[in-house]
This record gives C-alpha cells, sequence and structure tokens, in this order.
C-alpha cells in the first residue's frame, strides 16, 4: 500500500510538473469538458474531466466513502474532488441557491463527500484553483448540502448533465458507474432580471422605447412591483425622447392598472389603444373586455370590426360572444348565425355551432 501511495504521489508530481511547462498539447486519459445549462438569465456551468469506469468497482472503492487521506497535499481528510485531475468547477452568473442554501455569484470548485452508498454532501469550496481536493479546507466552504445517491443504468464516462429544467430551477446530476448524484440548483429569476433591468436602463439601453416597454410587460407578468412597472411603462409612452404611444404599450399600461385595481384606468387605457389597433389587436382587446366582464366595452370594440369588415365570419362569431356573456341571448343568436351564414372557416364554423347549441337555436 506504501509503495502504492508512494507512486501515485510521482506520477501526480510529474502530471503536475509537465501541465506547468509542456509545450506539446496532448491528449489527457480523463478528457476535459463543460455543461451548461440557462435559468431565466443565469447561466450554471460544470467544468471536470471525465473518466471511464474501465471495468472498476467505483462506488466504495475508486471513489472511497467518507473524508480520506489522500495521501499527498495538506488535507487529511478530503472529500472526492467529484472528476479527475483539476478541480471540478461550477459557475454561477447570479446568486443562486443549492439545494434550497443561498450561493454567492462565482466559480466554485466542487467537492462530493460520498458518505456511503445511498448518501452525499455537495460541497462547494471558495478555492476553486486546487488541484482536486488535496488541498480541500473546509474553511474555505461556501456551501454543504445533504443529497442521496440514485441507481441508474450503467453510465461508462463521468457525465454531468441538467436532466430536469423549470422556469426558476434546473437539476444537475453527476452520473457515473450504476449512480447518479442530483442536485437541485435555484434561481430567483424574476429578482435577477429585473435587478439587470435597472441596472441596464443606466446605459443605452435605456434609450429605447421598446425596452421600457419589455420591462414593464416583465414585471407585470413576473411578481415585481406594479409601481415601477407603471413608471416604466409611462416612460416609454411619453416624457422622454424616445417615447412614442403604442398600442402594446397602452395595452400594457391597461393591464397594470387592472391589476392595481384602477379599473377606471384600465378601461380609459384600453379605450385608447383601441383607436390604434388593428383588426386582429381589436379583437384581442374585445375578448379582454369580455375577461374582464366589461361587457359593453366588449360589444363596442367587437363592433369595430363588424362594421369595419361586416363579411368577415369570425368578427361575427366574436361579437356573438361578447353578447352572449352579457346575457343578450337574442342578439348573441342573431350574430352566430350570420356568422354561419358567411361560409367560415372550420373554427370558426364549429364555435358559432357551439355555442348556438348552448343557447338551443341550433
Amino acid at each position: 500500500m506504501k509503495t502504492t501511495i508512494t507512486s501515485f504521489v510521482v506520477c501526480l508530481l510529474l502530471s503536475i510538473s509537465f501541465t506547468a511547462t509542456a509545450q506539446l498539447d496532448t491528449p489527457r486519459g480523463s478528457q476535459m469538458a463543460s455543461v451548461i445549462q440557462r435559468v431565466g438569465t443565469t447561466d450554471i456551468t460544470i467544468t471536470y474531466s471525465r473518466p471511464s469506469v474501465n471495468g472498476r468497482e467505483i462506488w466504495g472503492k475508486l471513489v472511497p466513502y467518507g473524508m480520506n487521506n489522500l495521501g499527498f497535499g495538506t488535507s487529511k481528510a478530503a472529500p472526492w474532488r467529484a472528476g479527475a485531475n483539476e478541480n471540478t468547477t461550477i459557475t454561477f452568473t447570479h446568486d443562486a441557491k443549492v439545494e434550497g442554501k443561498s450561493i454567492e455569484a462565482g466559480t466554485y470548485g466542487l467537492h462530493i463527500n460520498v458518505k456511503d452508498a445511498d448518501n452525499a454532501t455537495i460541497i462547494l469550496s471558495k478555492d476553486k484553483d486546487a488541484w482536486g481536493s488535496y488541498f480541500y479546507d473546509p474553511a474555505n466552504d461556501a456551501l454543504r448540502a445533504d443529497v442521496k445517491l440514485k441507481a441508474i443504468d450503467h453510465t461508462e464516462l463521468l457525465t454531468y448533465s441538467f436532466d430536469e429544467v423549470k422556469a426558476n430551477s434546473a437539476t444537475a446530476s453527476l452520473k457515473w458507474g450504476k449512480k447518479a448524484i442530483p442536485f437541485n440548483v435555484e434561481v430567483n429569476v424574476a429578482d435577477v432580471v429585473l435587478k439587470d433591468i435597472r441596472a441596464q436602463f443606466k446605459g443605452q439601453k435605456g434609450f429605447t422605447r421598446q425596452n421600457w416597454e419589455q420591462a414593464a410587460n416583465f414585471a407585470l407578468n413576473n411578481g415585481g412591483n406594479l409601481d415601477e412597472a407603471l413608471g416604466w411603462i409611462n416612460s416609454a409612452l411619453e416624457g422622454q425622447f424616445f417615447s412614442q404611444k403604442t398600442v402594446n404599450g397602452l395595452a400594457i399600461k391597461a393591464q397594470i392598472l387592472q391589476k392595481k385595481g384602477d379599473m377606471e384606468g384600465f378601461g380609459k387605457a384600453m379605450d385608447e389603444a383601441v383607436t390604434m389597433a388593428n383588426p386582429n389587436q381589436i379583437n384581442r382587446m374585445g375578448y379582454a373586455m369580455i375577461n374582464a366582464k366589461d361587457y359593453d366595452r366588449a360589444i363596442k370594440y367587437l363592433s369595430i370590426n363588424v362594421k369595419n369588415d361586416p363579411e368577415n365570419a369570425n368578427w361575427h362569431d366574436s361579437l356573438g360572444e361578447a353578447y352572449m356573456a352579457k346575457g343578450e341571448n337574442k342578439t348573441a343568436i342573431k350574430y352566430f348565425k350570420k356568422s354561419l351564414a358567411l361560409n367560415p372557416p372550420a373554427n370558426v364554423k364549429a364555435n358559432s355551432e357551439k355555442n348556438l347549441k348552448e343557447l338551443g337555436a341550433l
């Protein structure tokens, strides 16, 4: 055993020496790899080397359980380097959480204490530049999180992957042999994006109307501060050299006001928007008013399309739905029947017939 450790240390030192001084770039036995996953606007990158199983017994043997004296370096109780060669590293471009524990943006050494066949601890170390875990020092720990190992089909090359990706999280997994070590990474996407928006508005991106519209719309739909969102959309609409009133901008303002409970302001903004809208936008606004239970405005908007394009079956069908929602069934039947008389496309025909059946008129 002593000879084996001595030989290993000599080989390691030679490897370090040649890596530092060599002029030639030659292949390694365990090739480098990198995997990246974006969550929202945050990139999570794992960089590692990929040893093969090569017929060896991995868990509890090649990867010993617990913290171990590896016979080199300063650490007397080192975790597994979670790969081969240099530190395996993980980088977060924004603050995140690993298994529910906060971690600041940056690059960390990724180590794993494989405790037994079922349990492990993920360790993120501030010492990202060390070789493997030979110089591991728990004083440099930035995060520790306990996780479970899972049985998988055989994976010959050690592989990191992101197997489950959601709007605000991703599950990273180390897979090797017949075991996987998964760990969850969460990002507060809304906070990250809104913080970035505020910073970007101090520069060139703050001189473009569309960016202010986009920012307001994001805040509206992702739990942002509605007063801040209203300020952003107002800047897009008026008062700045780049401001311009658009259907999209007014519709966003209307939705913000609606969400704030200002139904009068919501209606006024929609009234202004509809004067600039094309027929398809008017149709969508009509349905927005149906959903808001402002049936009179819905009828007013949808009637514009019927008046301007009386041979369009879809506009009659939509107006019929507004009257039906208001409870004026006789008038609704009239518009549904008119829609069917205009040889509508299949989807419009199906909708008119469905509603007529519901009203007992077909």
